[in-house]
């Protein structure tokens, strides 16, 4: 009796381990949440009625499940979620996902917390013009096992520095977040359109996803 019930319960647990994600405008509370530290402010290109919010479920580094929250484009919202859907249903884990106005808006501590974003009103690095994510277009996921590394090779975050070679070396969720070429995470993100800044020249930003 005691092996049919314990059948049962891993049974019921496996059936209720599903993806599951919301989306919903900009609250008059998260907008508060935007200004106050810093993420959104007058001037920026997009207002707030142009994005939207994601409550989406994710496999963390501890393997468990938990529910993060993220910002993006409205017109983008619909699709953000079902990516988030592939890589939860191919096991891609993330270490957090908190919006980058609980780090004050400041994109250096979001990543130093190892925290997937996507909408922050800043410049693009190294440039005076305005980021993709101003626009809530581009997703930075895993940012310290994904770094941005400089024509010359720099890595600004020292955390990282592990990761300057690409390759998996052990079955972690550690390991497993680390983005390559062929991994299915990177695959799910193209077959949607979106460009890796893995992909680019010279400069490489493996964190980095854009629409």
């Amino acid at each position: 009796m005691t092996k049919i019930i314990t059948i049962i319960l891993v049974l019921t647990s496996t059936i209720l381990a599903e993806y599951s994600s919301s989306i919903s405008p900009i609250t008059s509370e998260i907008k508060k949440r935007m200004i106050k530290d810093n993420s959104w402010r007058k001037g920026c290109p997009f207002s707030l009625n142009d994005l939207r919010y994601l409550h989406v479920k994710y496999i963390d580094f501890r393997g468990k499940e938990m529910m993060g929250e993220i910002i993006v484009y409205k017109e983008l919202s619909a699709e953000v979620a079902e990516i988030f859907k592939d890589l939860y249903d191919v096991g891609y884990p993330i270490k957090k996902m908190r919006l980058v106005s609980d780090y004050k808006g400041n994109d250096w501590q979001s990543i130093e917390s190892d925290n997937t974003s996507s909408f922050n009103c800043r410049p693009a690095t190294g440039s005076k013009k305005w980021s993709k994510h101003s626009y809530g277009k581009a997703i930075d996921i895993n940012p310290i096992e994904n770094p941005y590394i400089s024509r010359k090779g720099h890595i600004s975050h020292k955390v990282s520095l592990t990761y300057r070679k690409r390759v998996h070396k052990e079955s972690s969720y550690t390991d497993k977040a680390v983005l390559l070429k062929n991994d299915k995470a990177v695959e799910i993100f193209k077959k949607h359109g979106w460009q890796w800044g893995g992909d680019w020249s010279g400069v490489k930003d493996y964190q980095h996803f854009s629409k």
